[in-house]
């Protein structure tokens, strides 16, 4: 994000507003988000040495023995590692990576199930959603009228009641011949603009428990409509999402405008169906805070951002607890052919992109013509006396047809890319393959089935090659074809490295991980290996330039800090606040891993008020302890508790702008807690913490 240089004149009021000390914490905030959005060259300004006068150091260093580091000093690459491969150091984390060696503890990461995690486990059992199936969760935690008319029952009526009730209805007729219209004493559903007590929502997730509010197929009502989560390509790129980016507008997802507001369906540990995804993004928020296994914590968000699913649309609020444990997980450092192939019998993925509805829209007079020739050989190769009416019978099947959208999507955000060389007749082609691939019972018991009588049995031509293996291994053969392709290697190469490397990652370092892509047939761990053990990777211009997305920063802030979290909704929060609310994208495409789709001035106050309030102990649910990582004496002075402070969360690199920008607000009141006649004043060591986190290199990984 480029600024445009602002008058003379302003800069002036600034320095005025300055002078006040209720303004003059808010200055220092705007100046620190400034200098991100500006795009300061930070790893450069950051760098206290030559690297090259260090290279030979560097070289002989045990901590990084294996890797290839040539440019970064032990403590430079270690943070690097945790901030790239994890979601930033705790407290004592770099000491001890650098005692067991890099490589050993990033060998360690890609092979997770070998690291004990049980203590995290402990933690999830909070959240008994997390284990349930989808019919279970559809079964304990029902829509609201769903749940009223299990609770509430109507008894069936005895003839001789059924014979009362037909004569007080007579007699109340008579009597009531005058009523301009009828009197209802009761309902059976209570109505949307008056709901009842049974059925209120709190408006913090108003839109995700009631299915009337929340986005539902368009196939609802045309078969053949497109899907509506990519009718702009702004929004299809990640630059939007259902929460503006800045903080304001909407904030009733997961939340509303107070992070630290208990949703009505956590505070009374209700049945109520918001409740499932809550604790699915409590959850998310845990793994990413204490598990050991922090690679596949990041994996797992860039898979399900890659393969990304709306919690919103319809009954996928249900489907996606056993997607993210069930589909994602199991697969983040896989095949990725067992990936797509995963997702692509996923109900919450079938679903999402309508393709439960995706059927030949030759199905319907094909079964009506196999009807009509079985009824003839029954009676002797005559018609029936009373022949039905195909059209009458097949009517709502008719209505059924070809649905493209898990066809376009699986060619350009799923395998090949927008640029991977494919044609519209080859999406057709591709949805004609998958016709068929569809949910047993969505809102009984969602399981995958082919239903051999929806799918086009005609041969097909994908990419030139034909496609004919018959039945569902029409779309098993697509799927070969696309994550063994070129382009797929490519293009899933390149999401991979701008993730962990750069915004723009080096074309020489996607080449080579697309062609450990080809000859390892798709191995994640493989491409992964690949691309760490790169000299790309551990460059002095890789060296924090990324941008923390919302939830990065929330989850490496809460970890810089030691924060001891007992109740991650209030941060789940504000995330959400911040610009991210967790499984609420709407477009296929996920969040960005670009910078520009979460640098802007409302966002970066959100990022910086966030800190403030952390650092400040002033998050319900989560204890920080900011004097026991930077020691009694550091409140006495205020440039000793922002040097401490620098060291602990920044590793002492920090560009002489910011340090200049923080020591301006030394001397300010909010942050010396004493009137400015006091004789006795004491550093408040929660603010400048917060300022800390909130400076451009905090906000880099």
């Amino acid at each position: 994000m480029t600024l445009s240089p602002r008058p003379a004149r302003d800069s002036a009021a600034i320095r005025t507003a300055m002078c006040l000390s209720a303004r003059s914490l808010l200055a220092s905030l705007l100046s620190v988000t400034c200098l991100l959005s500006l795009g300061v060259d930070l790893p450069a300004a950051a760098s206290r040495t030559n690297p090259a006068s260090k290279t030979k150091k560097l070289k002989s260093d045990p901590a990084l023995k294996g890797l290839p580091v040539t440019e970064l000093s032990a403590d430079e690459a270690v943070l690097h590692a945790l901030n790239r491969l994890a979601y930033g150091p705790r407290p004592g984390d770099v000491e001890r990576v650098k005692q067991m060696g890099l490589a050993k503890w990033i060998d360690q990461q890609l092979n997770p199930n070998a690291i004990d995690d049980k203590a995290l486990q402990a933690r999830l059992e909070n959240y008994p959603t997390l284990a349930l199936s989808t019919t279970q969760l559809m079964t304990d935690y029902p829509q609201p009228k769903q749940a009223e008319k299990k609770v509430v029952p109507a008894p069936m009526p005895t003839a001789q009641q059924t014979r009362a009730d037909a004569a007080a209805a007579i007699v109340a007729k008579d009597s009531q011949n005058s009523a301009s219209k009828p009197v209802y004493v009761a309902q059976e559903f209570p109505s949307k603009s008056t709901p009842s007590a049974e059925s209120a929502v709190p408006p913090a997730t108003a839109a995700m428990a009631d299915p009337a509010t929340a986005p539902l197929p368009a196939a609802k009502s045309n078969p053949n409509a497109p899907s509506p989560m990519k009718d702009d390509p702004a929004v299809a790129a990640g630059s939007e999402n259902i929460a503006t980016r800045g903080g304001g507008g909407k904030r009733d997802v997961l939340g509303g405008g107070d992070p630290n507001a208990v949703p009505k369906a956590i505070a009374d540990d209700s049945k109520k169906p918001q409740r499932v995804v809550e604790e699915l993004a409590m959850a998310k928020v845990t793994r990413a805070i204490y598990s050991e296994r922090q690679l596949q914590q990041v994996l797992d968000d860039f898979w399900f951002n890659h393969f990304n699913v709306f919690a919103g649309k319809g009954e996928d609020r249900y489907y996606l607890t056993s997607y993210e444990r069930d589909v994602i997980q199991p697969h983040t450092l896989g095949k990725f052919r067992d990936l797509v192939s995963a997702t692509a019998q996923s109900p919450a993925m079938l679903f999402y992109l309508d393709n439960f509805l995706s059927a030949d829209p030759r199905a319907a007079a094909r079964a009506a013509a196999q009807r009509a020739a079985r009824q003839q050989a029954r009676y002797g190769g005559f018609p029936p006396r009373y022949p039905a009416n195909p059209q009458a019978q097949n009517k709502k099947k008719q209505e059924r047809g070809l649905n493209e959208n898990y066809g376009r999507e699986l060619m350009e955000l799923h395998t090949l890319g927008v640029d991977g060389g494919y044609t519209q007749k080859d999406v057709t082609e591709v949805a004609r393959c998958f016709t068929g691939w569809s949910i047993e019972k969505p809102r009984e018991n969602p399981a995958f089935k082919f239903d051999e009588k929806l799918h086009d049995p005609d041969p097909k031509l994908v990419l030139g090659k034909k496609i004919h293996a018959g039945g569902m291994k029409d779309g098993e053969q697509v799927i070969d074809l696309l994550t063994r392709h070129p382009s797929t290697a490519k293009f899933i190469s390149t999401e991979l490295a701008r993730r962990f490397v750069s915004d723009t990652p080096p074309r020489a370092l996607v080449e080579r991980m697309s062609q450990t892509f080809l000859s390892a047939d798709g191995d994640i761990r493989a491409v992964m290996h690949t691309m760490i053990y790169s000299p790309e990777f551990w460059s002095r211009e890789t060296y924090r330039a990324k941008i923390k997305t919302p939830y990065e920063l929330v989850v490496s802030a809460v970890r810089a800090l030691g924060t001891d979290v007992d109740t991650p909704m209030p941060l789940v929060q504000w995330v959400n606040r911040i610009g991210e609310p967790l499984y609420q994208c709407q477009p296929p495409t996920g969040y960005s891993d670009k910078a520009d789709a979460w640098v802007n001035t409302g966002a970066l106050l959100n990022r910086l008020n966030f800190s403030l309030t952390l650092a400040g102990n002033k998050i319900r649910g989560s204890r920080t302890d900011v004097t026991s990582l930077l020691g009694m004496d550091a409140g006495s002075e205020p440039k000793i508790a922002l040097t401490r402070a620098v060291e602990v969360f920044l590793g002492g690199g920090v560009a002489p702008t910011t340090v200049e920008t923080l020591e301006k607000q030394l001397d300010s009141p909010q942050i010396i807690q004493a009137k400015l006649d006091d004789p006795a004043k004491q550093t408040d060591l929660g603010v400048v913490t917060g300022l800390v986190l909130g400076a451009p290199e905090f906000q880099r990984r």
